[in-house]
């Protein structure tokens, strides 16, 4: 089988919640499989370094970095290049990049599409790039011929005219070790088990200015640590930076490998204070690291097994704030039930759905 990727910027060491979701994905199927040859289509302006994997192949294209035109510019070349290279199968990584899926079906090539999150409910999104990714949406739906969706709800709520093409496969769990190294943590100026932690890129979905807000108010000695990089939203990044409290917000920037290990392993707790998600992986990064947690309530947070007072009302900084005084009062280390969140077992039904479509 030869299966081209697209609607990732790529991986490895590159921010993303799909990045991350491609790069545990490929690699593990890649390992499992022999008869099968995936080509990882990346953009060229976020490359970090190319590993050698057996069986993953990567193309890089040219990209624009421009928000709104980067990802349909990628796809369309993308596309093209996967019909020349006479794929079995195109599998495309969010709506957007589906925009070209006819393209992919009018030369016989199957089509995959992972829905990973309803992209035109994020704010950062004029009101044409809604239409646009709407429709995009509406072509997906029409010319796959499977539909992953990593949220059941999703799933749940999309037109039944398509039911039978719909799959729930969610995200999974990375495997991972505790750091017992501080040297990262100590050059932020932090102490262990002194600091909250939140993780993701720096975008108005996430809303980390909630989380500021809730947080500025507290008298505690504890930090707030903000582990995201910043892209197209540099105003909203200033506008955090403008509100949080002197020194007790720190913004490390993107941060991977062992940093971030560090960060998650030294935690007092994590919080997800996000407006949108498809499906948080950062998440089930911090349940694997067994750090108590405290959630936005919204759907996406309701496909782990939580308790009801992980959870504070969406946007509401009073609650956000009582909550974190609650938490910050009986710290704790948590296990979780994470057994339907085994990236090989995910690997394996995702092959399933390509070799059922090839045969």
């Amino acid at each position: 089988m030869k299966i081209c990727i697209i609607g990732t910027r790529g991986f490895p060491k590159i921010q993303g919640g799909v990045e991350k979701h491609c790069e545990a994905l490929y690699v593990n199927i890649a390992k499992l499989y022999n008869a099968i040859d995936i080509f990882v289509f990346r953009r060229k302006p976020y490359i970090v370094s190319t590993p050698d994997y057996n069986r993953l192949h990567f193309i890089d294209l040219p990209s624009t970095q421009i928000k709104g035109v980067e990802t349909v510019i990628h796809s369309f070349f993308s596309t093209w290049v996967s019909i020349i290279k006479r794929a079995d199968i195109i599998h495309y990584h969010n709506i957007g990049p589906a925009l070209f899926s006819p393209l992919a079906k009018l030369f016989g090539i199957k089509v995959v599409l992972t829905y990973h999150s309803a992209n035109y409910e994020h704010k950062k999104w004029g009101r044409f790039a809604r239409l646009v990714l709407k429709l995009s949406e509406k072509i997906a739906f029409i010319f796959s011929d499977k539909i992953i969706f990593v949220n059941k709800f999703q799933m749940e709520k999309s037109s039944p005219k398509f039911k039978n093409k719909y799959v729930y496969i969610p995200n999974g769990i990375p495997k991972i070790k505790l750091s017992e190294k501080i040297d990262f943590i100590q050059k932020l100026g932090l102490q262990r088990k002194k600091y909250i932690l939140a993780v993701g890129r720096i975008t108005p979905e996430k809303g980390f200015d909630i989380l500021i807000k809730a947080f500025s108010h507290l008298n505690t000695n504890y930090k707030l640590v903000i582990a995201g990089g910043v892209e197209t939203e540099r105003s909203y990044y200033k506008e955090l930076q403008n509100m949080s409290p002197s020194e007790r917000v720190v913004f490390t920037g993107y941060t991977f490998g062992d940093d971030l290990c560090q960060l998650y392993s030294n935690a007092a707790l994590f919080v997800l204070s996000s407006r949108n998600e498809g499906f948080p992986l950062v998440l089930l990064e911090a349940m694997a690291y067994k750090l108590d947690v405290l959630v936005s309530d919204i759907p996406a947070t309701h496909l782990v097994d939580l308790d009801r007072n992980d959870y504070f009302e969406l946007d509401k900084e009073g609650s956000l704030e009582k909550k974190i005084l609650d938490k910050l009062q009986n710290i704790k280390s948590r296990n979780y039930n994470l057994v339907d969140f085994d990236w090989s077992k995910i690997a394996n039904q995702v092959y399933d759905i390509y070799h059922a479509l090839i045969k």
